[in-house]
């Protein structure tokens, strides 16, 4: 009998009640499709994080080369590795900061490539992972749906109560995702146009131009095609307010957004006397609501009464463009990165309230970036509890776990040492001051894109350690963190207990 190659196949045998499964090894006749879908199971269920951080990583490497060629000048010379990737960070986590002027350095194949590139980076990290997944995969097994409700509610792989989204729910909010992102996006571009047409543009340019700011909105980005920026319509309401619509609804983050569209869906359910009915919002869409009004409310609040008298801000306008100035630009401080205004002639009260604001971000699973709005509504939640002497946790009658609280609180310690570490290293390259470095570098962390000037004139040292705090401020510490480590650990033993003196 002639040599054959040896072939290894998959085997079950039944033993008693259990089925065991014989080692799967590779046909010498299968293709490399299959081989290739297979590794990426492997790998991808071994490590999502890991998986994660590999895929943006290489996203970043891709557009970082393509920066780089001389086709993506406008002056058809090379952009310097430092800049270029930068700028693919930039767009890849949707921050909105830049070392080039983003309206005259790149050629039009460098705006198309800068266009696809935050399309793909709002998509968020583990989100781009599952889809990549599912195309190799052809299916959406539960891989890679515990990999996108990972992205979606990253506390489910701590937790073992009830999530903010059930498992069940993962098709539809990748579905939305896709959905939510052209629809939106087409809305506003549609919104955009005439405006733009009335500004005498071209009808061909006003139609790039609305698509170009309508993605920029969403996304929560903030580049400008203009290179005066939004200086022509810094006093257009309408443009404006459709800007922060945008920047609204891809802030909220995408659960919220199935959340509102399974609601829409229950009522018409309803209308139409069919069974079923609107599901309850879950405790994650209303914190984020919630939380997310306030901030915004209480933001313009802060910034139409520190900026009311300042003659290089809010000054010299009338009582009704205050107010309006200040709601714009507390929409874009939390990741817009839109701005009417010099942000370096705020009062320093001013750059206080924008870097706390900057810091806490937009909602989970959005594409704003921060520490995210139910972060510090739990650590809100769980002072007013500690104060009321309280044991549990509680808001909207639902209970929430301890875990979640030392998940929260851990967010906000990692990323106060991303900020601080990276604030120290800058004004160490800089001697710049203080409160410029802390700005820019929390806007980078934020992925909020407002800028003080600083970011331009940095060095190259400097600007690969803000691409580092954009990459770090858009995966998360957490999932860093656990890219690196398990998350569990069993442990055989416990330690005793004793209370150290806290306060």
């Amino acid at each position: 009998m002639p040599n054959t190659p040896r072939v290894r196949r998959r085997t079950e045998r039944t033993h008693g009640t259990r089925t065991i499964r014989a080692p799967r090894y590779a046909n010498v006749n299968r293709s490399f499709g299959e081989r290739l879908r297979d590794a990426v199971d492997e790998f991808s269920g071994r490590s999502p994080a890991r998986f994660a951080i590999l895929i943006f990583l290489a996203l970043i490497a891709i557009f970082t080369f393509v920066f780089t060629l001389p086709v993506s000048s406008s002056t058809q010379t090379p952009t310097s590795l430092a800049d270029a990737l930068f700028t693919a960070v930039s767009v890849i986590c949707v921050t909105g900061l830049s070392t080039v002027d983003m309206a005259t350095h790149w050629s039009v194949f460098g705006e198309v490539v800068i266009f696809i590139g935050v399309q793909i980076g709002a998509l968020g990290v583990l989100t781009v992972a599952s889809l990549l997944g599912l195309v190799i995969s052809r299916r959406l097994g539960l891989r890679s749906r515990l990999l996108a409700a990972g992205e979606a509610d990253p506390s489910r792989n701590i937790s073992g109560g009830a999530s903010a989204l059930r498992l069940g729910d993962v098709g539809g909010l990748l579905a939305t995702v896709a959905v939510s992102a052209f629809v939106i996006e087409v809305a506003l571009a549609a919104l955009i146009f005439p405006r733009l047409l009335v500004a005498g543009l071209h009808p061909g340019d006003a139609a790039l131009q609305s698509f170009y700011y309508s993605a920029m909105a969403f996304t929560n980005t903030g580049f400008s095609p203009n290179a005066a920026g939004l200086t022509p319509f810094a006093t257009d309401y309408y443009f404006l307010s459709i800007l922060m619509l945008g920047v609204f609804l891809g802030s909220i983050g995408f659960p919220v957004i199935y959340a509102f569209s399974q609601a829409i869906r229950g009522r018409r359910a309803t209308a139409g006397r069919l069974p079923g009915g609107p599901r309850r919002w879950s405790l994650h869409v209303k914190l984020t609501v919630v939380t997310s009004l306030i901030l915004l409310g209480g933001g313009a609040l802060a910034y139409f009464g520190l900026e009311f008298a300042n003659p290089g801000t809010f000054g010299p306008l009338g009582l009704g463009d205050k107010l309006f100035q200040s709601l714009f630009l507390s929409t874009m401080t939390r990741s817009g990165g839109f701005a009417t205004i010099d942000i370096d002639q705020l009062n320093g009260s001013s750059l206080l309230i924008t870097d706390m604001l900057m810091f806490i971000g937009g909602g989970s699973a959005s594409t704003a970036g921060g520490i995210k709005v139910t972060t510090i509504a739990v650590l809100f939640l769980a002072a007013v509890a500690e104060a009321r002497g309280n044991d549990p946790i509680e808001a909207f009658r639902r209970r929430i776990p301890v875990d979640i609280l030392r998940l929260a609180v851990s967010i906000v310690l990692w990323g106060a040492t991303v900020v601080a570490v990276a604030t120290i290293v800058i004004l160490q390259l800089t001697r710049a001051s203080l409160d410029d470095v802390l700005f820019d570098v929390i806007s980078a962390f934020g992925t909020s894109g407002l800028s003080t000037g600083l970011t331009a004139s940095l060095p190259d040292p400097g600007i690969y350690v803000m691409a580092g705090v954009m990459f770090m401020g858009r995966i998360g510490t957490v999932t860093f963190a656990a890219a690196l480590a398990s998350r569990q650990r069993r442990q055989l033993y416990s330690n005793p207990e004793e209370r150290p003196i806290v306060g």
